[in-house]
């Protein structure tokens, strides 16, 4: 007899019995894993697609070229993996669960994405003047600030790092200084979001000391999230960006989450860093010999000191980084943070950066046609910064201190206290330590969210929208016991906050049509609104009683007399823009583009709110053409030619508008006339280039000439009396013109299987002119110090390059008398310029198995540089009380004591130099067990050499000598040292 089972339990007998035969399947599944690599050199392949032949299951490489790729069905025997400008290949994975694969480049540097404005294109598809700099061509080591990831990378760049202070500013030019007020520095551009130059740092005076060095705006970002750098050069590629690029534009892409399991990557380092160069002043022995010579009966102490070792430090460094990242076909992420802990080479110098970014973009509805990105980058840096400062008077700053300090004097009491002279003017730099304290806060968000609908395959919609906040606080106070005048028995302290807020709203729609095997068209049209905002507060206070307690946190107890309270808040700027670029491809060997924006900008009059900006470009891809396909010797050879118009409006919020300022209780001052009719500052640019790549591109690179017309200069201006006080802006008639050569050549010296060597050299050959000023000249360049006060050194003048030096002719000394002879009955001479002429990088790498070996080299030549520290805290007539430079010592002639000090061309040098920049040596282990992926272990050494005549610091050096905003170049005056830096790192992937 059959007795029927109830449903209930034939179902239950069912669902088991399919869940214990999709187990068995599924057990039958694998894991394949492994690692893409490049076959050139050795270096992970991102983004790679990792796919089981005949399926769509797949997957994309990592950050670190590595790939999981789990459920491959056990009857699978091949996997195919595929990169754009790669030959894709298929690996047998019969009776193996992990591969390795090296890809071979077809014309890779062809095919490669190149992100321009508003969208990206195929390098072989460019028309303008565009450089991009992947990850793993980035210099090696310690980097505050995604700008020293490129130095010695690009033609056409020349980048300085103003101070040796962690987190200090560097100055950034592309072909040229071109703006004799506005900004030079080039606009940045990250994830699709411009950024501005300003810096939410507080405090910028130093306190009775002089004007604190500007720190660097992009030190927010996280170098070790960013995944690539372009540059664009000319205005066929800028003037995407209208009113703002007219100094370049550098477009910085973070990293993104890529396909696959989770998997965490970390990037780890420790350092140590030392004074690059020490100045050549006199020692204790020397010092004693040189008083007798000039027969001295005083100033010999006894001692033996060194001020500037007495100072200075091996600083110590930290560098933590991890990342997780995943993601499907539906969904990627990124989620990284970061810790970077620098001690500067001075004393009580510090730099910390705590960073963190997260970012996704996910792809919606079964087409998969809406999407949504989003990025959120934040960071909190904590200063705390020496009393170096750029405009430091007789008195000097902890830098000029320690120099000129009598080496035959002790620097400390007998019971270790530091020495302080009660009425000197001369101020024991250990003392300096002790009485300044300076922390400064600063903490940047910079979010994003951007959703898309692609209403064809073809035609795109993206928004988006961003908001930049920023907010700095810094503490300063200098105790009452250090010999400063005015501080002395006083004490000083202040506190300052800044605030910054962008906002921005842009939306595009992209269009990319293949019409048929010879025509392909591509446009873009957009609109983007922004706004920006700037305010802050400054608080200093005198007289302060001593309770053990830094003075700036109890201000309220200070004298009411020696308050100052100071605000401001920036006139807010509006920029509403209307852009669009179309681009034809015909037959994939003419290309032609068109780019126009109009950008409206409340800082203009009413009667110019609106600039316009148009360029064209077309290029011809010489290469596909018959004869010359198939060519064993050429395989890429494209010639371009690009014309446009950009602007520059860095300047002052409300410059065109009435504005007033507080004097006093009640009352206000007229501080700038407003000008209806001020136009937009302008510059129109010419560019021919030739891309070329020869020997199956074993060797490649390109030619630009490029000549750059700047007009409309914008300036502020003092009303001539009898008129009323007050300033007002003007456009200065005249034209800027930049003009050069640009060389990048790159060549692969080896290729074999397990050595590849490869050279990198770009150079850029370049001119600078003011012309058509008429006779009008404005001064620049202040020099500093004790005898010197007031006295400029550079001019901007009809005729001349920018900032050329005007300074009296120095023709030697008189064996008589020892004074200065001067030339040219005593009227200064133009005597030079501080543009270089040749900018210089070279790199190469060198990769055996699985050693690999990175030099890259930067330098300047053809330029001069004011050695504003020689002229004023080092003279002959120290001597006696404080020390000298090394170099006044032993001539043929001896300089008299009462050799007054004077601004002249003495101090002019030369300031060619070539730096061994950066060299990294790294291994890679591979695979440690089952756990540990992509280990490698990494030497780098920074700044270790530098060949030159230059007798300060650093050649690489610019201090702010502006004078009422307008900018000077190739000054040293007392800076922060630059340091020579090793790290060791260690990387991995889990």
């Amino acid at each position: 007899m059959t007795v029927a089972l109830p449903r209930w339990v034939r179902g239950l007998y069912v669902l088991l019995l399919t869940l214990f035969l999709g187990s068995a399947i599924q057990a039958q599944d694998r894991v394949i894993s492994g690692k893409i690599t490049d076959s050139k050199d050795g270096t992970p392949m991102v983004g790679a697609t990792v796919t089981v032949k005949g399926s769509t299951r797949g997957v994309s490489t990592g950050a670190d070229g590595t790939f999981r790729l789990p459920g491959v069905p056990a009857s699978a025997t091949r996997i195919v993996v595929t990169s754009v400008g790669y030959a894709t290949q298929e690996i047998d994975i019969s009776n193996k669960s992990e591969v390795e694969v090296a890809l071979a480049a077809t014309n890779a540097a062809l095919n490669e994405v190149v992100v321009v404005g508003y969208g990206t294109v195929r390098k072989k598809d460019v028309t303008g003047s565009v450089a991009t700099v992947k990850e793993k061509d980035f210099n090696k080591g310690v980097m505050t600030a995604p700008d020293q990831l490129i130095q010695g990378k690009v033609a056409g760049v020349q980048m300085l790092n103003n101070s040796g202070q962690p987190g200090g500013a560097t100055t950034v030019r592309i072909r040229g200084n071109a703006s004799v007020r506005a900004g030079n520095q080039p606009l940045y551009v990250v994830d699709g979001v411009p950024l501005d130059n300003n810096n939410a740092r507080a405090g910028a005076s130093g306190i009775g000391l002089g004007t604190s060095p500007g720190a660097n705006p992009l030190n927010f970002i996280n170098p070790n999230d960013i995944a690539s750098m372009d540059v664009l050069k000319d205005a066929s590629a800028t003037a995407i960006y209208g009113s703002r690029g007219s100094n370049g534009v550098v477009i910085i892409t973070t990293k993104r989450g890529q396909s696959g399991d989770p998997q965490i990557t970390f990037n780890n380092s420790v350092g140590v860093s030392n004074i690059l160069k020490k100045l050549e002043v006199l020692n204790a022995q020397e010092y004693k010999s040189a008083l007798t010579q000039y027969g001295l009966p005083g100033g010999d102490f006894g001692d033996d000191v060194d001020a500037m070792d007495a100072i200075t430090q091996t600083g110590f460094i930290q560098n933590y980084n991890m990342s997780i990242s995943g993601g499907n076909d539906r969904g990627r992420y990124r989620v990284s943070a970061g810790l970077l802990d620098q001690d500067g080479i001075i004393q009580k110098t510090n730099f910390k950066k705590y960073s963190g970014n997260i970012s996704a973009g996910y792809k919606f509805l079964e087409n998969k046609r809406l999407g949504l990105d989003f990025n959120l980058l934040t960071s909190h840096n904590v200063e705390q910064l020496a009393p170096v400062t750029n405009d430091a008077g007789f008195q000097g700053n902890l830098v000029g201190q320690a120099l000129l300090w009598n080496p035959t004097r002790a620097m400390r009491n007998a019971d270790g206290t530091p020495f302080v002279e009660a009425g000197s003017t001369t101020v024991n730099p250990l003392a300096m330590l002790d009485a300044y304290n300076d922390f400064s806060n600063l903490t940047n968000v910079l979010g994003s969210i951007s959703p898309s609908y692609k209403f064809t395959n073809d035609l795109e919609f993206r928004m988006l929208y961003s908001v930049r906040y920023a907010s700095g606080n810094r503490r300063q106070e200098i105790k009452d016991w250090i010999n400063i005048n005015d501080i002395t028995g006083r004490g000083v302290a202040a506190v300052g906050n800044n605030q910054l807020l962008t906002t921005q709203w842009t939306n595009t729609l992209s269009y990319n049509k293949r019409i048929n095997d010879n025509l392909n068209i591509s446009a873009l049209a957009g609109y983007e609104f922004m706004k920006f905002q700037n305010r802050g507060t400054f608080l200093s206070a005198q007289d302060f009683d001593e309770f053990g307690l830094n003075y700036y946190d109890y201000l309220q107890y200070s004298t009411n007399s020696s308050r100052n309270i100071f605000s401001f808040s920036d006139p807010v700027t509006e920029l509403q823009s209307y852009f669009g670029r179309a681009t034809v491809n015909m037959y994939d060997k003419y290309l032609l583009t068109a780019t126009f924006r109009a950008d409206g900008s409340s800082k203009f009059g009413e009667n110019n709110k609106y600039g316009y900006f148009p360029s064209f470009a077309a290029a011809w891809n010489i290469s596909n053409e018959n004869f010359l396909k198939g060519s064993s010797l050429i395989s890429n050879l494209k010639l371009r030619a690009g014309w446009g118009i950009t602007g520059n409006q860095e300047f002052p919020a409300g410059a065109s508008l009435t504005r007033y300022r507080f004097t006093g209780t009640g009352s206000t001052a007229r501080t700038n006339f407003a000008r209806s009719d001020l136009k937009w500052e302008k510059s129109t640019t010419a560019n021919v280039g030739l891309d070329f790549g020869l020997f199956d591109d074993r060797v490649y690179g390109s030619v630009d000439y490029f000549h750059k017309d700047t007009e409309d200069f914008l300036f502020e201006q003092s009303i001539a009396q009898p008129g009323p006080t007050g300033k007002y802006w003007i456009n200065l008639p005249g034209n800027i013109i930049n003009k050069g050569v640009e060389i990048a050549l790159n060549g692969a010296i080896l290729r074999k299987k397990d050595l590849n060597w490869n050279l990198g050299v770009v150079a850029t050959f370049q001119q600078n002119e003011l012309t058509n000023f008429g006779a009008q000249i404005i001064e620049t360049g202040s020099i500093s110090g004790q005898g010197v006060s007031g006295t400029t050194s550079q001019r901007l003048a009809n005729n001349r390059p920018l900032n050329e030096f005007y300074l009296k002719e120095f023709l030697g000394l008189d064996k008589t008398t020892g004074q200065s002879i001067i030339g040219n009955d005593e009227t200064p001479i133009y005597a030079g310029s501080p543009n270089p002429n040749i900018v210089l990088g070279i790199s190469t790498d060198l990769n055996y198995k699985k050693w690999s070996f990175f030099i890259n080299f930067n330098g300047a030549f053809g330029h001069m540089i004011y050695n504003n520290t020689a002229t004023s805290v080092l003279p002959i007539g120290n001597l006696g009380t404080r020390n000298i430079a090394k170099n006044l010592i032993g001539g043929d002639i001896q300089e008299s004591r009462s050799n007054p000090v004077a601004a002249s061309t003495r101090y002019l040098e030369k300031g060619d130099y070539m730096k061994l920049a950066n060299l990294t040596l790294n291994y890679n282990l591979g695979k440690i067990g089952n756990t540990f992926r992509n280990v490698n272990i990494s030497f780098t050494g920074q700044n270790l050499l530098i060949f030159t005549n230059y007798s300060g610091f650093d050649p690489e050096v610019n201090t702010d000598k502006s004078i009422d905003g307008v900018p000077s170049f190739g000054i040293e005056y007392t800076p922060y040292p630059s340091a020579r830096t090793f790290m060791l790192g260690l990387n991995f992937t889990l």
